[in-house]
């Protein structure tokens, strides 16, 4: 088991055969996921790496090749569309990498998505992994380094990329691996919150512990932290970053901006010890503080 994805997903990259997303496809490909087709409008028929097969739209990629999630490596002007497109032909699922999409944009999709089947992940995310077994293909989809994963039972969401990889590397570290690691990216007009995630996990029978990472800005901590302390069995380990950024000041992520006394790292913190869940004061023990969590609730 595992949540979003698993080794059998088939999916499509739209944007295969730019530099960026030539280079994650491979990357995929070698981490033993199942990129069953590309897209990019005029350059259907190509085949990528002699393996791939190229078509002009997403509707014709999923038909052809029955893929059910789409990476979608698209420049920021092109992306909003890029994800409505995807969303059109169907798909279950769609990871936005790209980041600088205009909120205006996101805030347009967002609306034209209601009602529809197709969940986002993103934008300005890294994407999902489900890790391998050992010797077998996981799915890597995105832009996180497969490499550093290892197959186990702590789920791990976060809004940082780089936060993400390094609780992943932290539990790896310790003989303790990951069900699946999905990064839900920084923007303040996203697909799929915390909260989502955090469900997803509690429902998932091979997870067993979750690391979820936040960061200033936004409600979207308080309020999964809210449903833990109601819902959740399962130990949850949290930390939040920006503790020391000034207040109307963008850190990085659009998201990461405190305004109106909201969003600050502060409040975070109590709601997560509010819920119960076990804080790490820094990054560097992340995995160590989900691990003496669940020793003390043994």
């Amino acid at each position: 088991m595992a949540i979003l994805v698993t080794p059998e997903t088939r999916v499509l990259i739209q944007g295969i055969t730019g530099s960026f997303g030539s280079r994650h496809a491979q990357l995929s490909l070698d981490y033993g996921t199942k990129i069953v087709a590309g897209v990019t409008p005029g350059k259907g028929g190509q085949i990528f790496e002699k393996v791939v097969p190229i078509f002009d739209t997403v509707g014709q990629a999923a038909q052809a090749t029955g893929a059910t999630v789409s990476a979608i490596f698209v420049p920021p002007p092109f992306a909003a569309d890029s994800i409505l497109e995807a969303v059109d032909a169907g798909l279950d699922l769609v990871i936005c990498i790209t980041e600088g999409i205009p909120v205006a944009d996101m805030i347009r999709v967002k609306a034209a998505m209601r009602g529809s089947k197709t969940r986002l992940i993103g934008p300005n995310c890294p994407g999902i992994v489900t890790p391998a077994e050992e010797g077998q293909g996981g799915c890597r989809i995105g832009i996180a380094p497969g490499y550093i994963h290892k197959k186990g039972n702590v789920g791990v969401v976060s809004r940082s990329g780089t936060l993400t990889y390094e609780a992943v590397w932290q539990l790896t570290s310790r003989g303790l691996g990951q069900s699946t690691c999905v990064g839900i990216g920084g923007d303040p007009v996203n697909g799929t919150s915390h909260l989502d995630v955090i469900k997803m996990f509690n429902d998932d029978p091979e997870t067993e512990a979750i690391i979820m990472i936040g960061e200033i800005g936004g409600t979207g901590e308080e309020e999964a932290a809210a449903w833990i302390k109601e819902h959740c069995k399962k130990p949850v380990a949290g930390f939040i970053a920006g503790a020391t950024a000034p207040a109307g000041r963008r850190m990085g992520h659009a998201g990461a901006i405190v305004s109106g006394g909201k969003g600050t790292a502060e409040a975070k913190i109590a709601a997560f010890r509010e819920a119960g869940i076990a804080v790490a004061e820094t990054p560097s023990v992340m995995a160590d503080t989900l691990i003496r969590h669940i020793q003390e609730r043994k």
